[in-house]
């Protein structure tokens, strides 16, 4: 049952101090969206200076998005018992070192080591934002939070761009890295000292000092303070948080989420991490081939405020339905331009709205389908699973281009999954029909 707490904060309109956590989420979520597309814009001259094999290069790609699915999969549930703020403060500490030790690389073996551990640090770190800001924004305007917050992916991706094309080009590859270590080192004090923990975490799971520190939030929201904690439904117990995602009441829902994201996230991964190669192979330049890469982004901005409109006027599993189709479309559409330069690169923006609208969807779905106290697992085991999908999609890429695939046909290939995901999506029955109203 909701919290009387809860259902004013949601119902409320939001206040500065609600906003100003969601503004620190996206900011945290930059992180992502550089990090990732680190390692797409150097790739060209790390495998042109290592002379690294296509299928190389794919075990390179996949190694960062493995680490995710750890970070995912295994620590993320712990959000759930010692706190988001927690979370969100180690995965930091460790993408910081993974970042800066990825610049002092003198081959793939050792890069691939900080691609993982870097990618257990966003692993972790993403399923806890997005519970952070379903849990502050309110009913009305959580699926426009949750888009904004996405927006931070491609922010990060197009400011990693611009920038590594400069650095690139005046002190190498490596300078990339150092700078988003930099970047995410800067984070660590603003998330220390500004951001809250969650106010449903501290009222369902109330560790040590809940009440003062549930009082020290109501505080900020102009609430009056709690004499005492009140009375709420107990805990789940399990050892393994994850098993309880799997109750009969919603084990058909995490199955079909967790498969929505794996499918997904093995396009949506491909055309992040491939595509600027894709280009260069195509014919264009290294810079060209950047620049697609950009343009994704900026497309993906585009779809991720769009999907956060049209979620709060139609049904948001329509919205998602919508996205994903226009994704398959457009990827087919790659097949058939051949090296037309403008062709190519309008259709890498188009995709990225499509794909970028459908990925934010997934993640406004979660709160749809679990409750607070599993939010922050289930969360975090379908984005985990999810990453299975991003380690599988860049390491298949890289074989088939190994064995003389075009990259038309990767397209049209990786067009498939998305349809897929969209038949699973589709399926979820969200907890507002099972229970006609909405919860937090």
């Amino acid at each position: 049952m909701t919290h009387p707490i809860i259902t004013t904060l949601q119902s409320s309109a939001m206040s500065r101090f609600q906003i100003a956590a969601i503004a620190i989420c996206v900011i945290i979520n930059m992180i992502d969206g550089f990090d990732v597309l680190a390692i797409a814009f150097t790739a060209p001259q790390i495998a042109q200076e290592w002379s690294i094999t296509p299928e190389r290069l794919g075990v390179l790609f996949s190694m960062g998005l493995a680490g995710m699915m750890v970070g995912s999969l295994l620590v993320a549930p712990l959000a759930d018992q010692y706190g988001r703020r927690w979370a969100i403060l180690t995965s930091l500490v460790v993408v910081t070192a993974g970042m800066l030790l990825s610049a002092f690389c003198t081959d793939i073996i050792q890069l691939s080591a900080m691609r993982l551990l870097t990618g257990i640090g966003v692993g972790t770190m993403l399923p806890s934002i997005n519970t952070m800001v379903a849990e502050y924004a309110s009913s009305q305007r959580r699926s426009l939070s949750i888009a904004i917050l996405g927006t931070g992916y491609p922010l990060g991706a197009m400011l990693g761009g611009v920038l590594a094309v400069y650095l690139i080009a005046q002190y190498g590859w490596p300078s990339v890295f150092i700078l988003g270590g930099l970047f995410s080192l800067i984070l660590i004090p603003l998330v220390y000292f500004r951001l809250p923990e969650s106010l449903a975490y501290l009222l369902a799971r109330r560790p040590v000092g809940a009440l003062d520190k549930i009082n020290e939030v109501l505080a900020k929201l102009d609430y009056d303070s709690l004499e005492s904690l009140p009375d709420s439904a107990p805990a789940r117990t399990r050892k393994i948080p994850v098993l309880d995602t799997l109750a009969p009441d919603i084990r058909k829902n995490t199955v079909l989420f967790c498969l929505a994201f794996f499918l997904l996230m093995t396009s949506f991964y491909f055309v992040m991490s491939w595509t600027p190669k894709l280009l260069v192979n195509a014919g264009l330049s290294m810079q060209q081939g950047i620049s697609g890469g950009v343009l994704l982004n900026v497309g993906g901005l585009m779809g991720q405020l769009l999907f956060g409109v049209l979620a709060t006027r139609l049904d948001i599993q329509r919205v998602i339905l919508g996205f994903m189709l226009t994704s398959v479309l457009l990827m087919l559409a790659m097949t058939i331009v051949g090296s037309a330069l403008t062709l190519m690169l309008g259709l890498a923006f188009l995709m990225g709205i499509s794909l970028f609208g459908a990925f934010t969807g997934l993640y406004a779905l979660a709160p749809l389908v679990f409750d607070a106290q599993l939010r922050n697992t289930g969360t975090g085991m379908a984005i985990g699973i999810g990453r299975l999908g991003a380690v599988f999609g860049p390491l298949l890429a890289g074989f088939l281009l190994a064995w003389f695939w075009t990259a038309a046909q990767s397209y049209a290939i990786f067009a498939l999954p998305i349809l897929a995901s969209a038949v699973s999506m589709i399926m979820i029955r969200n907890r507002n029909s099972l229970t006609g109203a909405a919860e937090t």
